[in-house]
């Protein structure tokens, strides 16, 4: 098989799943970033900055309108190097509030989550330009 088809595969995948995550925020207008942010345990000062009222309806902008235009640039292939890079900073964001070195929550392995592995996986879209990969709109550019 085409090595190709696969990262288009798993880049459109992980697309939808940044999609997801998005647009359920955007959705439910209650969402907000403050409980997660007010809990973190590594670095609480920072992510307790974060959630200052003045500073918070931003925050949960970004959050919602980041992980849906990440989403769709992944699953459209557009900008694929540049989103790579922007949403692997967002996953390491969400990554340290919930770690307490050297453990993630309780069921969780020795210091790699889910976040972990997602920023990696961003991270290679982005060293591969993976939008110009395969059926991506990054190939005309």
């Amino acid at each position: 098989m085409n090595p190709k088809l696969y990262l288009f595969l798993l880049r459109v995948a992980m697309g939808w799943l940044m999609l997801y995550a998005g647009l359920t925020k955007v959705i439910d207008s209650s969402w907000s970033a403050a409980g997660y942010l007010n809990a973190a345990k590594t670095f609480p000062a920072f992510y307790h900055w974060l959630a200052q009222p003045g500073l918070l309806p931003l925050i949960n902008f970004i959050n919602e309108w980041g992980l849906v235009l990440l989403g769709v640039s992944l699953i459209l292939g557009i900008r694929v190097r540049i989103t790579g890079i922007a949403g692997a900073l967002l996953m390491l964001l969400y990554y340290f509030p919930v770690l307490e070195f050297p453990r993630i929550p309780p069921g969780h392995a020795y210091l790699i989550d889910e976040h972990i592995i997602y920023a990696l996986a961003l991270l290679y879209f982005a060293a591969v330009d993976a939008g110009k990969a395969w059926w991506g709109f990054d190939q005309r550019a």
